[in-house]
């Protein structure tokens, strides 16, 4: 496999599940769009495990929250739900996505959160981060080196290291949520859904937590990130 300029990536995001990414930066990714930057996705799992809608229903709703954002490029690896962890033969498929699309920048979620899949999936992507500049390392592949690892925040609020205000892309980011009506905004017969913690006032806290983190440098809407070691970000 050798990548080529279409398949060349600003930005790629790793996601346990698709909307893990949206939760987490998806004014960022409709930022960097607008301002002319390619932006892929790649979602680990279908979330088959979800406690509403289903894996077809999902993957429609990825398609319409992408299209939203405007991105270059989504994929998912069909890792199991609740079944990720730091294994090669699971891990091998990362090097391989960040070889291919040969990205700048990579982001994952905070290793700090109360889902353990996105625990599992911050820890893969620092090991495929790492192996994929290896030349060794799988060589039928080119290794690939990344200027940076980001980490963003998915269920809670932490301090972070950067902030990117997001003010004037707020509303795509939500347009890009509401688009996982499954999850969100449950419709039909009551009897096929059950409460969980995305259902509910869900949406309304990722915006008060867009607006708290944006107080630090008022900003109206601000989305924050942590990285391992000193920020050298010159641009996106």
């Amino acid at each position: 496999m050798t990548a080529n300029s279409q398949d060349q990536l600003d930005i790629l995001v790793f996601a346990a599940h698709p909307d893990d990414a949206e939760i987490g930066m998806g004014g960022t990714i409709a930022k960097q769009v607008r301002d002319g930057l390619k932006v892929g996705i790649i979602d680990l799992t279908f979330a088959e495990m979800s406690s509403n809608g289903n894996v077809e229903t999902r993957q429609r709703e990825a398609v319409e929250a992408s299209a939203v954002l405007g991105l270059t490029v989504r994929d998912n690896l069909g890792l199991p739900d609740r079944g990720l962890a730091v294994h090669r033969q699971q891990t091998d498929l990362m090097v391989a996505a960040i070889r291919k699309h040969r990205p700048r920048l990579v982001f994952a979620p905070y290793f700090v959160d109360r889902h353990p899949d996105h625990i599992s999936c911050s820890r893969m992507a620092e090991e495929a981060v790492f192996n994929a500049k290896l030349r060794r390392y799988m060589p039928e592949l080119p290794a690939w080196t990344i200027e940076q690892l980001f980490f963003y925040f998915i269920n809670d609020a932490h301090t972070p290291q950067l902030l990117v205000d997001i003010s004037d892309v707020q509303g795509i980011k939500m347009n890009a949520l509401q688009a996982y009506r499954s999850q969100f905004m449950p419709e039909g017969s009551e009897v096929d859904w059950v409460e969980t913690p995305l259902t509910g006032a869900y949406l309304d806290n990722i915006v008060a937590r867009d607006r708290l983190l944006g107080q630090a440098k008022k900003y109206k809407y601000a989305e924050g990130f942590i990285a391992k070691g000193p920020i050298t970000l010159e641009r996106f």
